[in-house]
């Protein structure tokens, strides 16, 4: 297995690369990243590029597998339309590039309540991205949306104090559907899919992602 990965300085993605380095099924890695990586593998491939400019790097998305791990928070961004720009433009430029190149599989990391009609300006972009690469044709499109994702030491107080709320309601049995998901359990679904890919558009909601999450971690 061939993979070209971008959000590879992410939570998710930092995850996801030392899985796909650790598979003796994958051959070999490009991480298409905006900053250089603090790691190097003789399987792994950096290749530092500006996301603006398509026509320079897309090129180099070759591969069977293209897993797009790439976001960030309104907070970083600074504004909707930079995030926009982060979760939307680059992403769906990735996934064209992915397309033009003839990968087969594509896996794409949305949002819990992704929806082209939301009111949320959030989920309505990941909507809006799922339906555009959708229109692509991937032979395999699998489409994870997670809730609540678990990073490992996280700063963010708003996140803290959320893992906290739900995990308590999680104990009593109720919001089970928004139980929070570390991303090395995502990251590990990613790679399963990723290595038997299913034919046509699959989509893993939250509580799905839960479930085969649990089960992947216990074989």
């Amino acid at each position: 297995m061939n993979v070209v990965l971008i959000g590879a300085t992410g939570a998710t993605g930092k995850e996801l690369l030392q899985l796909l380095l650790q598979d003796p099924q994958v051959e070999t890695v490009v991480a298409l990243v905006r900053r250089p990586l603090n790691i190097q593998h003789k399987k792994l491939q950096i290749e530092i590029i500006q996301f603006d400019e398509p026509e320079s790097w897309k090129h180099l998305v070759q591969g069977n597998v293209a897993f797009s791990c790439l976001g960030t928070t309104l907070k970083d961004a600074g504004s909707k339309e930079a995030q926009f720009k982060v979760d939307f433009e680059y992403q769906y430029a990735f996934a064209k590039a992915a397309s033009a190149n003839n990968i087969p599989t594509f896996a794409l990391i949305s949002a819990g309540m992704a929806n082209t009609k939301s009111l949320i300006f959030y989920s309505r972009m990941k909507g809006q991205l799922e339906s555009a690469i959708t229109e692509l044709k991937f032979s395999s499109l699998i489409i994870f949306r997670p809730g609540l994702l678990l990073r490992p030491n996280s700063h963010r107080l708003g996140e803290r104090w959320t893992v906290t709320i739900l995990e308590t309601f999680n104990k009593i049995g109720l919001l089970k559907k928004m139980t929070p998901l570390p991303v090395q359990d995502l990251a590990r679904l990613m790679l399963i899919y990723g290595k038997t890919p299913p034919a046509g558009i699959t989509i893993l909601e939250s509580s799905r992602i839960i479930r085969e999450s649990i089960a992947a971690r216990a074989t």
